[in-house]
């Protein structure tokens, strides 16, 4: 298993929300990794832009538009998981579907990040940059 502390307990015994906890993370690490990729720019204009990346509407948009026909039955019981998993609260900018979509999100990237899948997280990460256009 690769991560960065090489310390991962199994994924298979967390629940989705912390899968998606972790996922959070991960992806927002992508992100700010593929903005700063795109070249040099003002912190203030990549923060923006970060956020607009990483926001409910766009993860479950991510998610259901460009990911879920790519996703195995194993990935996709991930997704579900995270998608049905009973969160405290919504934010006040979210629809509660665009937030359950973006927690299915999270959860598969925390997942695939804890079991050390980093080929499969870098591969469908290209796809969501593909769907950003």
């Amino acid at each position: 298993m690769e991560t960065l502390l090489q310390e991962g307990g199994a994924p298979q015994g967390l629940s989705p929300l912390p899968l998606a906890f972790v996922g959070d993370g991960v992806y927002e690490l992508l992100v700010r990794e593929y903005l700063i990729a795109r070249g040099n720019c003002p912190v203030k204009k990549l923060h923006s832009r970060k956020v607009e990346l990483v926001r409910c509407q766009a993860q479950a948009q991510a998610l259901r538009e460009a990911l879920w026909p790519l996703l195995s039955e194993e990935e996709r019981e991930i997704c579900l998981r995270g998608r049905n998993a009973h969160v405290g609260h919504v934010p006040k900018n979210a629809s509660v579907a665009d937030y359950h979509g973006a927690t299915a999100l999270e959860a598969l990237f925390g997942w695939l990040y804890l079991e050390g899948k980093l080929p499969r997280l870098r591969e469908l990460f290209a796809k969501v940059v593909e769907h950003w256009g």
